[in-house]
């Protein structure tokens, strides 16, 4: 009797500082978050629920690796019917033997003994992931791996608690306790008070586990167990991708974008806190898969380290759990070492150049995080101008973590407030603030790629007032001289199927998309305003434009300034729709083998990955083939977030990489559904010198192939010159 009340006394005394400590660690983290500029996270909540229960329960993003997503997936349920356990083995220690008054109780411990077996092998296979397999994307070392101990240790002490309990109780063997019932044959000469002993003693080492990596846990990675259900429950409701609206007529603002952490918003600080360091987002990046300096889950990973030191400075508040075991100073930064990853793969693709350069230039400093300069210390600039906003690392991340907002605030904060933008980037905002095009050309010059297509005027507004559709061509539709041809093409497939539409012509400005992905909010809110204006002058319904990024600026982000009432279609669902109708048919045979490039815009921002396909296997003689790399995983160009006007001084070029996995399939063309991406695989197959052999065709010009024969449009009217990258 006195046994039992000294160990309760000790029980409820360990326990209490255990919750007490993990409270504490919980609370200062929250006190940190609490740093950032407020969300509205009732508007992110609404119609979260089938998400956040398919992505938390359902373990949907895990499974994109279904062998590392059955693992966790094991580990996951495994460890929700264990608590159920941990709760009877309490019980047992407390009562001496009692247990938990459940039906059916012999197949409740049956469930609990098949779950450690099966919560061992996922722990075996995860150390084997990371240290037989040797994953890239995973980290070594003993803080990435202490977890498995964690785990393997606290089994081990449920199950030798449940054996030695079998011994002190003279519990006949059975087959509903097949792992307790083998140990306690093996240590049946025991004596029941040696028994009761050892099960006291692994009952404690149970007890203390259990407790420490509660305390563990959100000191560590392992924090997302608490945060990553509440990050994917407040995730956007909004379309995927849409960057938030900056006032810029707030008198009261002191700078714009994100110059220090505190600029974040407490959502995105939310996700710093999430990420379990899985690397999905680094092994898919491609400016990590190229040798650039940008790796998605060191962003996030820098940005925690700095909001947690910067916040133990700010609030006084350590974020380590007993204190006096972990002195708090100085504080990690960048070093002057290692300017760019050393790239000398011989494959298409690798990731650890780029993981080699990020763990040697981060590291612990005598510094004080108050005074360091978040882009400078945290971040370099290469690093967020290394970002083609692919949204390929949002898309895989299992716990909701959003990495391009993060990245073109920064931006934002470059542009607005620092003027610091790569110089061919600067003269490609400038050109667009001037002439409304990239390249500075004429903007009354813009329509000259239409004169007459095959005989026929491309209508304008003004000639065409009653039109159905506003055919918006786009400066690279309307000034490159191979994406003019996806123009013509587009325009002449539309009269032949009697769509009724026009153009703007020289009325036609820049969508802002490329202004916008490169920080400068203030020309996309100009071109923006501008652009809905005219519209609302020749009362568009409808716009169908061939390139993805500004199919996606319009149908995704002009609303919110005031775009209403209009449907944005891409040229590939519009010919995907007049297929369907009979409006276009497909005649001629066109006997290429074809692989499709998804645009990341298109596919990843926008699910449209069908309609494109729809088209290419209705052409009679296409044979459709796939890489291996496609739809929502698919590889970058390497022209999107402004990179299309910009040069890549390190590593690999992207598009020569994504050019090199099209050519793995062996095709004849690779199509495209954007102007971008046209211009990009077109430069990889000169690059590989495979352009005679492969040619790189975008989706409306194979279709203008069947529906008219082998001759192409051709424009009647004047020719002008255009750079392109």
């Amino acid at each position: 009797m006195v046994w039992q009340i000294v160990n309760l006394v000790l029980f409820l005394a360990v326990a209490g500082y255990g919750f007490y400590l993990f409270y504490k660690a919980v609370y200062h983290r929250f006190l940190y978050v609490k740093l950032g500029k407020p969300a509205d996270f009732r508007k992110q909540r609404e119609g979260k629920w089938g998400e956040f229960l398919s992505q938390v329960f359902g373990q949907k993003k895990l499974f994109k690796d279904w062998k590392s997503g059955m693992m966790h997936f094991v580990i996951f349920y495994g460890f929700i019917i264990l608590q159920f356990g941990a709760l009877d083995l309490i019980i047992k220690g407390l009562t001496d033997g009692g247990h938990l008054p459940l039906p059916a109780y012999d197949v409740f411990g049956l469930l609990q003994e098949i779950t450690v077996v099966l919560i061992l092998a996922a722990i075996g296979y995860a150390a084997y992931r990371r240290y037989g397999e040797k994953l890239a994307r995973l980290k070594k070392g003993w803080k990435p791996s202490l977890v498995v101990f964690f785990i393997f240790f606290l089994m081990l002490s449920v199950v030798l608690s449940l054996g030695f309990e079998r011994v002190w109780l003279g519990q006949e063997p059975s087959g509903f306790a097949p792992i307790s019932s083998l140990l306690a044959v093996l240590f049946g000469s025991l004596s029941a008070n040696a028994a009761q002993i050892l099960f006291y003693v692994f009952w404690w080492a149970h007890l203390l586990i259990l407790l420490s990596f509660l305390v563990y846990v959100p000191q560590s990675k392992h924090f997302h167990l608490i945060t990553a259900p509440v990050n994917i429950f407040l995730g956007r409701s909004e379309p995927v991708g849409k960057l938030s609206k900056l006032d810029l007529e707030d008198e009261e603002a002191e700078s714009f974008g994100v110059g220090k952490i505190e600029d974040f918003t407490r959502k995105q600080m939310i996700d710093f806190y999430a990420c379990v360091e899985c690397g999905r987002c680094t092994n898919v990046c491609p400016a990590s898969n190229t040798g650039k300096v940008l790796s998605p889950m060191h962003l996030i990973v820098k940005l925690r380290d700095h909001l947690t030191e910067k916040g133990t400075a700010i609030t006084g508040k350590s974020p380590y759990v007993p204190e006096f075991a972990f002195p708090t100073s100085g504080a990690h930064a960048l070093s002057a070492s290692g300017s760019e990853p050393d790239w000398n793969s011989e494959g298409i693709t690798d990731i650890r150049p780029t993981l080699a350069w990020q763990k040697s230039t981060w590291t612990h400093q005598e510094k004080d995080p108050q005074e360091m300069n978040l882009i400078g210390d945290v971040m370099t600039e290469e690093e967020i101008w290394s970002c083609t906003t692919c949204r390929n690392c949002e898309d895989q991340c299992p716990v909701g973590n959003e990495h391009v907002d993060k990245i073109i605030d920064l931006r934002r904060h470059l542009v607005l407030m620092e003027g610091s933008v790569p110089a061919e980037g600067q003269r490609a905002l400038q050109n667009i603030e001037r002439q409304s095009n990239p390249w500075g050309l004429n903007r009354n010059d813009r329509a000259n790629w239409s004169g007459e297509v095959e005989g026929i005027k491309v209508p304008t507004v003004k000639d065409n007032p009653a039109f159905e559709y506003l055919f918006f061509v786009g400066s690279m539709g309307s000034y490159d001289l191979r994406s003019r041809n996806i123009s013509r093409a587009f325009a002449r497939l539309l009269n032949e199927s009697g769509v009724n539409y026009a153009i703007l012509g020289n009325e036609e400005k820049n969508s802002g998309d490329t202004p916008r992905r490169m920080g400068n909010e203030m020309l996309f809110q100009q071109l923006c305003m501008e652009n809905i204006e005219v519209f609302e002058k020749y009362g568009v319904q409808k716009i169908v434009t061939a390139c993805p990024h500004t199919f996606n600026t319009f149908k995704n982000e002009y609303p919110e300034f005031g775009l209403e009432g209009v449907e944005v279609f891409h040229h590939t669902q519009l010919l995907d729709q007049l297929i369907r109708e009979g409006r276009l048919v497909p005649k001629n045979e066109v006997k290429e083998r074809i692989t499709y490039h998804d645009s990341c815009y298109l596919g990843r921002y926008n699910n449209v990955y069908d309609q494109p396909r729809n088209v290419l296997k209705s052409i009679p003689g296409v044979e459709l083939v796939e890489m291996k790399r496609t739809r929502e995983n698919a590889m970058c160009c390497g022209a999107g977030g402004g990179m299309m006007w910009m040069e890549e001084t390190s590593g690999k070029r992207v598009n020569l990489a994504r050019t090199e996995q099209a050519l793995e399939v062996n095709p004849g063309i690779i199509s495209s559904a954007c102007p971008y991406c046209l211009t990009m695989m077109e430069d990889g197959t000169k690059m590989k010198e495979v352009e005679d052999r492969v040619k790189a065709k975008d989706i409306a010009e194979i279709l203008e192939l069947s529906v008219f024969g082998d001759h192409p449009a051709h424009n009647k009217g004047l020719e002008m010159e255009a750079s392109t990258k």
